[in-house]
């Protein structure tokens, strides 16, 4: 069983509080995903995140296939981390970890994944082909949007 890892850290030149409001609400996850994933929220984010919330989405990752991911956030420390993990979706595992803390002129945030692709040897093999790229797309997706929305760090 091969379990990946995913990292991500992006400074961004605004406060804790302005980032944790915009990262922890999960309304603003359609704004940071690409459009041609088809990111649909159809339930759970009508309240301010919590442990034991469920996040009902449809994404459409590759080849327009739609796809229903559920995820559940297992911790929340305010303005400090949260955690999603997938309860129901095209990963075996899916673990993420969001970190958020003060540097001087901003905040930086982290990111980390932990993942195992579902369909055994099969699903290893395609995973540098077309699971890692995509992943790594996303996340470039998501770094450009957040530095169009809050402005470079400097």
């Amino acid at each position: 069983m091969k379990i990946y890892t995913k990292k991500s850290t992006q400074n961004l030149p605004i406060s804790l509080d302005d980032a944790w409001d915009f990262l922890s609400n999960p309304k603003n996850l359609k704004i940071i995903t690409p459009e041609y994933m088809g990111f649909i929220i159809e339930s759970g984010a009508d309240r301010p995140m919590f442990p034991g919330q469920i996040i009902q989405y449809i994404v459409t990752p590759v080849m327009g296939i739609k796809t229903k991911w559920v995820t559940e956030i297992t911790h929340v420390q305010d303005k400090k981390y949260f955690v999603d993990e997938q309860r129901f979706g095209p990963y075996s595992l899916w673990h993420h970890k969001h970190f958020l803390k003060e540097i001087p002129g901003g905040v930086e945030m982290e990111d980390i994944i932990d993942y195992k692709i579902p369909m055994g040897w099969l699903g290893q093999l395609i995973h540098p082909f077309i699971v890692k790229p995509k992943l790594d797309e996303i996340f470039e997706y998501r770094r450009k949007k957040l530095i169009e929305l809050f402005g470079e760090f400097k």
